[in-house]
């Protein structure tokens, strides 16, 4: 592929916008963000906040300690710490800088300001309104939907300041993702210019390391990274699989460290991300072999996401998971076709496991994705594959990747209702 081809040039794109830091799990930063917007939009502090969010923000924003309140969680801590301590213009670090003195105003706008928490209907699986009042008749009004830092609608005293038209359902803003094809992927990820990744991936590679090792070094939910490691020893297959979770047993704990996050996943993000690290330093390989396995198994992760959408039933990590395994076989020498049959192998042992929110659990999920994914290619290094029609694969990558697609969209959209019912006990 050619620097000069528009497909190469959409593709980097894609990965400069899926990229990104963010401090915290990336639902309630994006209800924070969403506060601290519509603040400013006011002007003052409110006296008062009502806050409407679809269910999937429901389900991971209830169990997830938020950075920098000093061990909270829930939605209204969220909005609590954006308009106490928030600065919109970071995005999603948001709330990355939080004072002291920030804190004991967000405490004490929980204890004094009513926030109403309403469930909202809409068509988008990310949909955030928050409406922030001063007094009788002054409020600000801010939308985010369909992906975490997508303003869609500014409001304020009954003037309409900002409204984006049809975005919210289809995300026009961002880069055509039905670009994506593995095979497109692949031959990108071979011929990319270094150069013009390396900024994005060193980022992600001294992030996602750093909170992979602290998670690892210190007590965070259930330390499933640890756990692993005084188990079953300290092999590269078992050390990818352990880091990957520790980053997520921290930041699901409320570590105030960024991610670089992938479809607006910092899971997603680590899964995709520290296990191709880890046997590229085993392995020895160059750092540019490591820089193209990165972006072979980032686009992939993106490439299975698209269709399943941001927020599903059906756990994202396992989709980078799977991706981390296609980075894992090319480090192991694995070429296209290694590639593609560890992918279809990988998606065919682990899809169908749910996403109940944001939690210590995911660790969990994590270790199982990015095994499913290694167990993948050595499948293919033994001449063994799932074949087409056996449940969910059928013949050709891309068609099984359509499956698992409409598996998470359409097939788990009565899961979801139902999980978040029962989170919600309803």
């Amino acid at each position: 592929m050619k620097k000069e081809d528009d497909l190469y040039q959409n593709y980097l794109q894609i990965l400069r916008e899926e990229l990104v830091p963010a401090m915290g799990c990336t639902e309630p930063i994006a209800i924070a963000y969403c506060a601290a917007k519509a603040r400013d939009v006011l002007g003052a502090y409110p006296d008062r906040v009502k806050v409407e969010v679809s269910g999937n923000i429901i389900k991971n924003v209830k169990s997830v300690i938020v950075p920098n309140t000093d061990g909270r969680k829930g939605i209204e801590t969220s909005v609590a710490i954006g308009i106490a301590g928030g600065d919109a213009t970071k995005a999603l670090e948001v709330i990355a800088n939080v004072t002291e003195v920030a804190k004991i105003s967000m405490a004490l706008f929980l204890e004094n300001n009513p926030i109403e928490v309403l469930p909202l209907e809409s068509e988008e699986q990310l949909d955030i309104i928050i409406t922030e009042y001063v007094g009788e008749n002054q409020y600000a009004k801010v939308r985010i939907a369909g992906f975490h830092t997508n303003i869609v609608q500014i409001e304020k005293d009954g003037e309409v300041l900002y409204q984006a038209g049809e975005v919210v359902a289809n995300n026009v803003s961002l880069t055509d993702r039905s670009l994506l094809d593995v095979a497109h992927i692949f031959e990108f990820a071979e011929s990319v210019d270094i150069k013009d990744v390396h900024e994005i991936l060193d980022r992600q590679i001294d992030c996602n390391m750093a909170i992979a090792e602290e998670g690892i070094r210190n007590n965070y939910g259930a330390n499933v990274g640890s756990v692993l490691l005084n188990a079953f020893g300290n092999d590269v297959r078992t050390r990818a699989k352990a880091m990957a979770a520790a980053g997520s047993d921290a930041r699901m704990s409320g570590c105030e460290m960024p991610v670089v996050i992938n479809s607006g996943s910092g899971n997603q993000g680590m899964t995709a991300s520290i296990p191709v690290i880890v046997y590229a330093r085993e392995l020895g390989v160059t750092q540019e072999k490591l820089y193209r396995a990165l972006v072979l198994s980032n686009l992939n992760t993106i490439h299975q996401k698209t269709g399943i959408g941001r927020m599903s039933a059906y756990c994202g990590a396992i989709s980078a998971g799977c991706g981390a395994g296609t980075g894992i076989a090319y480090l192991l020498g694995g070429d296209y076709e290694a590639v593609i049959h560890t992918l279809v192998n990988a998606v065919a042992i682990v899809s169908g496991i749910v996403c109940d929110g944001a939690k210590p659990s995911c660790a969990a999920k994590i270790e199982t994705a990015v095994d499913a994914g290694i167990l993948g290619y050595y499948m293919y290094q033994e001449g063994q594959e799932f074949q087409g029609g056996d449940g969910l694969v059928s013949k050709g990558v891309e068609k099984t990747i359509q499956n698992i697609s409409r598996l998470g969209k359409i097939g788990m959209k009565e899961t979801d209702k139902e999980i978040i019912k029962i989170m919600t006990n309803c």
